[in-house]
């Protein structure tokens, strides 16, 4: 006989503080596995600096074949790194990465945590990391995630002497020490246990590794085999960890599927050392928690009856249970209190939270029932009415008794609905919620305030820890179930059909009323001409107003204002402004657009970043660009260029009057190269254009015959061909990461540092994240290298720029980091480029 459960939801639209998603999972693997994990009562924490610093195969074992609750803390989102599909850099390629991190969390199925720091860039050692990071504020945020997430054992990836090789790696593995202990003691960061209580993980250990020539495992080392293989998920780890690695495309991590044995080998660094399992000395059974034994003896009687045909027979089972355990957490409160320890209580507490959730997700899964919240419409204002349509749909007879639809503080009023509507098996339901006020953008919490090189600022310290923001408009399920009520959270989502990609699902953008998008983000001058200064509008509700720019010193704009009005939803318009220095000495200044909308005043534009393999991101930067007057003289007009991985250089010259043009494979082999008065590769350009092996002989020719070819870094890693010149050089992971580091002049006669610009040391002022990367080292004699320089305590290096003739032309290598330099505004930075590409004429 099939059981009809009886069925009463509520929904409520909050912008809640839990964390929502659409809907999970709820295949026969997915179900057994959860099952599986009931009666796992474990969790290990995975702490290390950056995105693809993880090591998945190790998180995919934990978390799908011993079933603790695992997670990595990545102290930053990598916001430093290159970006190998793109030309997104700093804080947008850290969007990127959080998205790519949390892919493959959803593959492996760890949980993913990040702390406030910001990735400024390569750091050599701890010390200068920590100079940069705020580290009462970065250890803060560990300790809050420790507190948080109750590991029973910590993992560093990397350790405290170095052999990690970059500075971020080392204090990543430093803080984790000092985290270790400060999260037990309550004398630590005290605000934070308003919320929390302390909490003391079992060890800290180090998963050492073999990473090329560095071998820190050792045979006495304690180790475990991870390359088993899951009957369930029909994997094993080693292919779980290929597809959750893969997920970091922004840096080119696509990865083989292993299988066999593999070994994790760990050295203790605090805390009992394990013998013969990582939990030692931990019970992660039902039995770490007061009169848990009954509860796992009824897990492993449903788990042993379960019928992978029909699911839906465990739910009265799987429902008992759950009431099994609210009732024992209401029957042993008082006990709990007054005898035992506050660990103990706080414990169980905590379990109780996590297991009643794995259980409503359980029951949900095994009802079939699926229901998730939709937007009719992917963008929103400010202010706007959002209406909603939630959708249910199960393959059971579930009638619903009742129908409550509670907005919750959004609107004054509860409506309610008792229509005895019914869930008729596979008929979907659709229901129309009453709209709620939007009052927040959905910018990304920790880009909504100004923030240094070094960290990010939170509003609040108890956002650390997030991967997204929590307060998004969020529909609240409740379902009663044998009697039982369940409460499920989704995310309001945006919902279309792409005819390439098919269903998509996208994050509701809520945004300004208007947006101002400045067409450059750096505007250079090199005279007192003026510049038009572009602004597209976009409105997104019915709006009236003005904009205008912030007056300057030292800068004439005109007109102060331009008016607007009527504009609808969906308007966009463009308005120019004439920008000029009032007179030639080097000025740097923010250009600010001010938009009024309505009576309110808005200062932000509109940034979409799209790529397949992430969800669409969003973003509301500062309705801003940077001005700069340059005492810089030109020389040549047209410049060719071969695209790398991605970088702004194009654009930038194009700021200052170059003519730029992107060749094609065709135009190199077939076309006349003599047009050009320089021609630039990207950078990376032999690393991922596999072409320009067979290309270069071309580009030797042009420089014989009197060109002048730019190669901008390459990494040494995968180069497409070792003959970059035309005399032998090679490329190293050499680099100098102080923005600041002297620089001397080796060779101050080159033409390089003096036509058509006189270099001084005052060109190498106000660089950003680092002067260059990937030196050229065994350089040939042929080569003359102007530029020496070296970080604090480190060698003095002449690879950065690397100059020689050839023929009736000139070759450039060059590691500094122009791709960076330039798309800021870096005077100095301008000048020197100039100059490399401007060969004296003969």
């Amino acid at each position: 006989m099939k059981r009809i459960l009886p069925i009463t939801l509520v929904l409520f639209l909050v912008y809640s503080t839990a964390f929502s998603q659409t809907a999970p999972p709820s295949d026969i693997g997915t179900i057994l596995q959860n099952l599986k994990k009931l009666n796992v009562l474990g969790s290990v924490l995975y702490i290390a600096a950056h995105p693809d610093d993880e090591n998945t195969r190790l998180l995919g074992y934990l978390a799908q074949e011993k079933h603790y609750r695992t997670g990595y803390l990545s102290l930053t989102r990598g916001d430093g790194g290159q970006n190998l599909i793109g030309t997104e850099q700093g804080e947008l390629l850290g969007l990127i990465r959080t998205q790519e991190l949390l892919a493959a969390r959803r593959t492996d199925g760890a949980e993913q945590f990040f702390s406030r720091a910001n990735d400024f860039g390569f750091s050599k050692n701890p010390e200068e990391t920590l100079k940069f990071w705020d580290k009462d504020k970065v250890l803060g945020d560990m300790v809050w995630v420790i507190r948080r997430f109750r590991p029973d054992v910590m993992i560093c990836r990397f350790p405290t002497t170095g052999e990690g090789g970059h500075g971020n790696h080392t204090a990543s593995a430093i803080l984790a020490q000092e985290a270790f202990t400060a999260a037990a003691d309550p004398k630590r960061y005290p605000e934070q246990l308003k919320y929390t209580t302390v909490w003391q993980a079992k060890r800290l250990l180090w998963n050492t590794f073999s990473f090329g020539s560095v071998n820190t495992t050792s045979p006495d080392q304690f180790k475990i085999n991870v390359g088993g293989y899951n009957p369930i998920l029909g994997k094993s780890y080693g292919e779980i960890a290929a597809e959750s690695r893969s997920n970091h495309k922004s840096q080119g991590f696509g990865s083989a599927r292993q299988r066999g044995d593999a070994f994790e080998y760990f050295k203790t660094i605090l805390g009992d050392a394990p013998k013969t399992d990582l939990m030692d000395g931990v019970d992660v059974t039902w039995n770490r928690t007061p009169f848990g034994a009954p509860i796992a003896q009824k897990i492993t009687a449903i788990t042993k009856a379960f019928n992978t045909e029909a699911p839906q027979a465990s739910i009265p089972a799987l429902v008992a249970l759950l009431g099994d355990v609210d009732q024992t957490v209401a029957t042993n409160k008082a006990f709990m209190t007054v005898r035992l320890t506050e660990r103990a209580n706080t414990d169980y507490d905590y379990w109780h939270k996590q297991k009643t959730k794995e259980l409503k997700d359980l029951i949900a899964s095994c009802a079939g029932l699926w229901f998730e919240a939709y937007a009719d419409q992917p963008t929103y204002a400010v202010g706007d009415k959002l209406p909603i349509t939630a959708q249910l749909l199960t393959p059971y007879k579930l009638p619903i008794s009742s129908l409550t639809i509670d907005p919750g503080q959004e609107v004054s009023s509860v409506r309610d609905n008792k229509n005895g509507a019914v869930l008729e098996p596979n008929k979907l339901v659709s229901i129309n919620l009453p709209s709620i006020e939007l009052h927040n953008i959905s910018q990304p919490y920790w880009l909504e305030a100004p923030h240094g090189i070094g960290s990010y600022t939170l509003a609040y310290d108890t956002q650390a820890g997030r991967p997204e923001n929590t307060n998004v408009p969020t529909a609240m399920f409740e379902f009663v179930i044998d009697g039982k009520k369940l409460i499920y959270s989704r995310k309001v989502m945006y919902k279309y059909v792409d005819p390439a990609r098919g269903e998509i699902y996208q994050p509701l953008e809520i945004t300004p009323p208007v947006t101002a998008n400045i067409a450059e983000k750096v505007y250079a001058f090199n005279n007192t001409q003026p510049q038009t200064v572009q602004i597209k509008l976009k409105s997104f509700n019915n709006a009236s107003g003005s904009i205008s720019l912030k007056p300057l010193a030292g800068w004439k704009i005109s007109p102060a204002k331009i008016d607007y009005a009527d504009k609808k939803k969906g308007d966009e318009w463009t308005v120019a402004f004439t920008v000029s220095p009032t007179d030639s000495k080097t000025n740097t200044a923010i250009l600010q657009a001010e938009v009024t909308a309505n009576g309110k005043t808005f200062s932000q534009g509109l940034l979409d970043i799209r790529y397949n393999h992430v969800p669409a991101i969003t973003i509301f930067p500062p309705a801003q660009a940077k001005l700069v007057n340059i005492d810089l003289k030109t020389a040549g007009k047209k410049i060719g260029y071969i695209a790398g991985a991605g970088d702004l250089i194009p654009e930038s010259l194009r700021e200052v009057g170059y003519d730029v043009y992107q060749l094609t494979e065709s135009e190199i082999i077939n076309g006349d190269l003599s047009a050009y008065d320089a021609i630039v590769t990207g950078v990376r350009a032999y690393n991922v254009n596999e072409r320009l092996a067979y290309e270069q002989p071309k580009l030797m020719e042009y420089v014989k015959n009197g060109g002048n070819l730019v190669v901008q870094y390459n990494n040494n890693n995968g180069l497409v061909t070792k003959n970059i010149g035309p005399y032998p050089f090679t490329v190293v992971n050499q680099r100098v990461t102080e923005e600041d580091a002297n620089v001397t002049f080796t060779d101050a006669a080159n033409p390089v540092l003096n036509y058509p610009n006189k270099i001084t040391a005052a060109d190498f002022n106000d660089w950003i994240q680092e002067r260059g990367l990937y030196f050229a080292d065994n350089i040939d004699s042929q080569y003359s290298t102007p530029l020496q320089m070296n970080d604090t305590g480190m060698a003095p290096n002449k690879g950065s720029l690397i100059v020689t003739n050839l023929g009736k032309g000139r070759f450039v290598y060059t590691s500094l980091a122009f791709f960076r330099q330039l798309p800021a505004g870096v005077p100095g930075a301008y000048r020197l480029f100039v100059n490399l590409l401007s060969k004296p004429k003969n």
